[in-house]
This record gives C-alpha cells, sequence and structure tokens, in this order.
C-alpha cells in the first residue's frame, strides 16, 4: 500500500491542490456577488428616495391674479408674484395717474389670488382705496359705515360709533389689533370678528 501511495502521490498532491485552489476561488467569487448585489441594491434604494425627496420637496406654482382699477395708466387684470406687494402691482399698471389719491391706497399691503384693488381719484370721497379680495364677504373695517360695522359680532352702535370716532382722530387701522385701542374693545371682542373684518 505505501509503495503505491509513493508512486501516485505527486498525483494526490496535484489533486489537493486543485480542489482547493477551486473552493477558495468560488467562495471569493460568490462573496464577491453578494457584495455587488447588495451595493447595486443600496444604489438604488438610495436614488429611488432622492427621487421621492425631489419629488415631495418640489414646490407647487402659485398663480396670483390681481384686478387693478381706477386711477392707474392701465387698468386691468395682472399675474404676479405671491409675494408681492400692491405697490409692484400698480407698478405693473404703469402707476398712478395724476390724478389718483395715492395717500389712501396702502402701498405695503401683501397681496392674494383674486384681489381687486380699487385706486381713487382726488376728491372723492366715496371712492376710499381699498384692497378687498373678491366675494369675501368681509367688513372692511377701515371704511365701513357704522350700519355695516354694527353687523360685526359683538359690536353694537356704541362700539361701532368709537371705531369710527377713532378712525376718524387716529387715521386708519393698520392691522387688526389697532382695534384695541377702541374704547370698548377688548381682546375677547377682538377675536370674536377678526375673521369677519378685513384690515387695512
Amino acid at each position: 500500500m505505501m509503495e503505491i501511495l509513493k508512486k501516485h502521490s505527486f498525483f494526490i498532491i496535484i489533486a489537493v491542490l486543485v480542489v482547493g485552489f477551486l473552493l477558495f476561488t468560488g467562495g471569493k467569487d460568490s462573496k464577491d456577488t453578494t457584495d455587488f448585489t447588495a451595493v447595486s441594491s443600496a444604489s438604488e434604494d438610495s436614488s429611488a428616495e432622492s427621487s421621492l425627496t425631489e419629488s415631495e420637496e418640489a414646490p407647487a406654482e402659485t398663480v396670483t391674479m390681481v384686478d387693478v382699477k381706477g386711477a392707474v395708466v392701465s387698468p386691468g387684470v395682472y399675474e404676479v408674484d405671491p409675494s408681492s406687494r400692491v405697490n409692484d402691482v400698480i407698478k405693473l399698471a404703469g402707476g398712478f395717474t395724476e390724478k389718483a389719491a395715492k395717500s389712501q391706497v396702502n402701498l405695503a399691503q401683501k397681496v392674494q389670488d383674486e384681489m381687486i384693488i380699487q385706486i381713487p381719484e382726488q376728491g372723492d370721497p366715496q371712492q376710499a382705496g381699498t384692497a378687498t379680495i373678491a366675494g369675501s364677504g368681509k367688513i372692511r373695517i377701515n371704511y365701513a359705515e357704522q350700519a355695516e360695522i354694527e353687523e360685526l359680532n359683538g359690536i353694537g352702535p356704541s362700539k361701532a360709533a368709537a371705531i369710527i370716532q377713532h378712525r376718524e382722530e387716529h387715521g386708519l387701522f393698520q392691522a387688526a389689533e389697532d382695534l384695541l385701542d377702541v374704547p370698548g374693545i377688548g381682546e375677547k371682542t377682538l377675536e370674536n370678528l377678526r375673521e369677519d373684518i378685513q384690515v387695512p
């Protein structure tokens, strides 16, 4: 037996080396394939997540249409950026005419979709400068008559008269909170009518 092993020992060693090489190479290839699959999968997941994030973060386009009327060079409907102010829209409309009552218009007011900007002419008390939302149904507290103000929740004849008096003595309200300066108007009353008024 020993003699046979000695004769074939060379072939046995060769066979062992071949088997060992195949086992080593096959295991490495399998590992490499697994790693490649894992990397590819991670890359695809990352791409999908990136695409989803970009889609979610993409801002929706907003179109703001404003109707300018009255004492401007070119009255009409204008498409503006949502962050625009009344002053920006007046410029788009060619600016004020010579007869425009500029002091009655709040140029700093932010625009909103479907807004109507009415520019009055000098000497026309019936056309106070307004910037309202079409069909909003809100009371324009700076320009409303006493009867209109009395329609507000929690406002009677005396408070309506006080609002008008304060408006005439101190000028137009610039914010809803300015109504707190009117005698008889407190925090609770303001909260009750906040959604029903438009200021300025």
